[in-house]
């Protein structure tokens, strides 16, 4: 299975007395993701299914890579909410048995503590920055995640 894990674009400063679920992505963040998402089109990612935090950032930019990476299923889940741990995001991943590739919207550190979880190394430390796009490969879903890092885009390098 390919795994995509997308960090949410640059977001509203947190705002006293609003809820942080609530920041919404910038005018300059959609503008960034949006070309990291270009690019990762142009190479041919197609997720078969989109699973996002249910934060309005994170369902921002994956409703942003559905439209770029033609994808017609998002699936909000818990298991990406900020406060959620790696294993929770890997049982969920295990959910998606039937599909080929699924891109993973949410935040740091969980997306990048999640990419070392993945890889088998859950000290590693990954520098996810906002609207960055990782890919990495799983063989199985069986046991413990044991996948292969095959890339990383930021939007720097676009």
């Amino acid at each position: 299975m390919e795994i995509y894990l997308l960090r949410h674009g640059i977001a509203e400063a947190a705002k006293a007395g609003a809820a942080d679920s609530e920041r919404a992505l910038t005018e300059e963040g959609k503008q960034k993701l949006g070309a990291v998402l270009e690019r990762a089109a142009a190479a041919g990612v197609k997720p078969s299914v989109i699973l996002s935090s249910p934060y309005r950032r994170a369902r921002e930019t994956a409703d942003m890579a559905a439209k770029t990476l033609k994808c017609s299923k998002v699936v909000e889940t818990e298991a990406l909410a900020p406060s959620s741990m790696p294993e929770d995001v890997w049982q969920v991943i295990c959910q998606q048995k039937r599909e080929n590739a699924v891109l993973l919207a949410g935040h740091d550190p969980l997306l990048s503590q999640t990419v070392g979880f993945l890889l088998g190394a859950p000290g590693l430390q990954v520098d996810l920055k906002k609207a960055a796009l990782v890919r990495v490969d799983q063989e199985t879903l069986r046991g413990q995640p044991r996948a292969i890092l095959k890339w990383m885009l930021t939007p720097r390098l676009v």
